[in-house]
C-alpha cells in the first residue's frame, strides 16, 4: 500500500477546521487525486478545550507549533496560525530544519521573510506552498508559476482584499457614507481584528508583493508597495465617478518598466463596464496580462472556510503527487532585487477641487495644470454652495509626478478650500 502523506495543521481557526473537514468528508478523492492516501497526525492551535465544530479526536494534540512541525510523523506542516512573525515563523523554519515540505495561507510571512524562507527551504530540498495566502479560492499562484510560465507578464492587477470591495460597492448601491458602512462591515465580522490591514490596503498590498514576485522574478519586496487605503473615499467621489461612467475600487497593480517595479495598492476608477467595475461584495478578481496569452480574468471568492481551504488543499495534493516548484517559480537565488518605481506608467486622472468661486478662478486652475503638463480631458460642475463650488476634472494620460506638481500648484493659487482629491484612472 502507498504510504500516506501525514499532515500537520497548526491553527484551527476558520480556515484550519476547513482543511480538516476537507480531508475528513473527501478521504477517497484526496487518495485518488494525490495518488497517496492523505491523513491528519497532530494538530495545535491556542485552546484545547473549545468546540470547533469538527471531531479531533483522532488526532494527536501540541500546544506548541514548533513540537508540531518537528514531529516524526507529519511529513507536511500545514501553517494556518497567521502573524508574519512569532510562533508562525519560528515553527516554518523549524519544519524545514527537519526535513518537511510547508503549505501555509500566511501572506504577511511570506511578504515580509518570503525571500530568506524561499532560499532556506530550496537549500534543504523542501517546498513552500501557499495558493491559500493570495485570493482565496482563486488559484492565480498556479497559474503564474505554472499556467503562464511560457508568458512575459506585462501586467498584474486585481481586486484582492474582499472586504473593502464590500464596502465600497455598498456605498455606491445603498448611498451609504464611508464611516456608516465601516461600521456595518465590522458589525457583521467582516473586518480583521485590526480594521486597518483591510481598509489600509496593507492585507491586500501584501498580496500583491507576493504576485509581483512570482511575475517579474524579484525578491519579495512588500516594503516598496506605493500604499493608499480607502478611508478617504467619499460617498461624492463614488456617485460622481458613476456618473461619469466609473467605478472606484482598492486596486492592486504591479508591472515591470524601463525605470523599475511599480507596486502601489490604491482606490482606482475602472470603467464600469470592464469586469472590474463590474465586481460586487466580498468577491476577489485579478487580472493577469502576458505578451503570449494577452489578458485572463480570475474571478472568486477571496476567503472563507471553503474558499481557502480548497486552495490549502490543492497544495497538500501537488505535494503528494511529487510536483515540486521552487517557491515563488524559479529558484530563490535566481530572484533579483527590483529597483522600486513610483507610478512609472502614465494615466489619466480623476480631480476634485473645492474651488473659490469668483470671477477667474477656474481659468486661474486651468492654467496651473497646463503649466504642470497636466491636458484636461473633462470638466463638470456639481452644485453650487456659496462661496465654493466643487469642480470635477477627468485628465488625459499623465504622470503622478505631474499630478502632484499640479495640486501643490491649485493650493498655492489659495483658490482650492480643503485637499484636492485625485484618484488614478486604470486602463483595464
Amino acid at each position: 500500500m502507498t504510504k500516506p502523506l501525514r499532515l500537520g495543521i497548526a491553527g484551527l481557526g476558520t480556515v484550519g477546521i476547513g482543511m480538516v473537514k476537507i480531508v475528513q468528508n473527501h478521504a477517497n478523492k484526496l487518495a485518488l487525486r494525490a495518488g497517496r492516501p492523505i491523513e491528519i497526525s497532530a494538530v495545535s492551535a491556542r485552546d484545547k478545550t473549545k468546540d470547533r465544530g469538527a471531531d479531533l479526536s483522532a488526532y494527536a494534540w501540541e500546544d506548541d507549533a514548533v513540537a508540531l512541525a518537528q514531529r516524526d510523523d507529519v511529513d507536511v506542516y500545514v501553517e494556518l496560525m497567521g502573524g508574519h512573525d512569532g510562533p508562525a515563523k519560528d515553527s516554518i523554519e523549524a519544519a524545514i530544519t527537519a526535513g518537511k515540505d510547508v503549505v501555509t495561507a500566511n501572506k504577511a510571512l511570506l511578504a515580509i521573510h518570503g525571500q530568506a524562507l524561499a532560499e532556506q527551504a530550496e537549500a534543504a530540498g523542501q517546498v513552500i506552498r501557499f495558493e491559500a495566502a493570495v485570493a482565496g479560492g482563486i488559484p492565480v499562484v498556479k497559474a503564474l508559476t505554472e499556467g503562464l510560465a511560457g508568458n512575459e507578464i506585462t501586467r498584474v492587477m486585481g481586486v484582492m482584499n474582499g472586504s473593502c470591495n464590500y464596502i465600497l460597492t455598498r456605498m455606491q448601491d445603498a448611498g451609504l457614507t464611508y464611516e456608516e458602512v465601516f461600521d456595518e462591515a465590522n458589525a457583521l465580522g467582516y473586518l480583521e481584528a485590526d480594521p486597518q490591514l483591510d481598509v489600509g490596503g496593507i492585507d491586500a498590498a501584501h498580496k500583491l508583493a507576493i504576485l509581483a514576485s512570482i511575475a517579474y522574478g524579484t525578491q519579495v519586496d512588500f516594503d516598496a508597495v506605493d500604499l493608499e487605503g480607502i478611508g478617504s473615499v467619499t460617498i461624492e467621489d463614488i456617485n460622481q465617478a458613476a456618473d461619469m461612467g466609473y467605478r472606484i475600487k482598492l486596486l492592486g497593480v504591479a508591472q515591470l518598466t524601463g525605470r523599475g517595479l511599480e507596486q502601489r495598492m490604491s482606490p482606482c476608477l475602472v470603467p464600469d463596464t470592464s469586469p472590474l467595475g463590474q465586481l460586487q461584495g466580498g468577491t476577489n478578481m485579478v487580472v493577469l496580462e502576458g505578451d503570449a496569452v494577452e489578458q485572463i480574468v480570475l474571478r472568486g471568492p477571496g476567503a472563507g472556510e471553503g474558499p481557502t481551504a480548497s486552495a490549502v488543499a490543492a497544495d497538500v495534493i501537488d505535494i503528494g503527487r511529487g510536483l515540486r516548484l521552487p517557491t515563488f517559480g524559479q529558484p530563490a537565488t535566481s530572484l533579483v532585487k527590483a529597483r522600486p518605481a513610483r507610478a512609472a506608467v502614465s494615466a489619466p486622472y480623476y480631480i476634485r477641487l473645492q474651488i473659490v468661486d469668483k470671477p477667474g478662478s477656474l481659468a486661474k486652475i486651468a492654467a496651473v495644470l497646463g503649466d504642470a503638463g497636466v491636458s484636461i480631458d473633462r470638466m463638470r460642475q456639481y452644485g453650487h454652495s456659496e462661496p465654493s463650488a466643487p469642480i470635477l476634472i477627468v485628465t488625459h494620460k499623465t504622470t503622478r509626478t505631474a499630478i502632484d506638481e499640479a495640486m501643490e500648484g491649485c493650493v498655492a493659487t489659495g483658490l482650492v478650500e480643503g485637499d484636492p482629491v485625485t484618484i488614478r484612472i486604470e486602463t483595464v
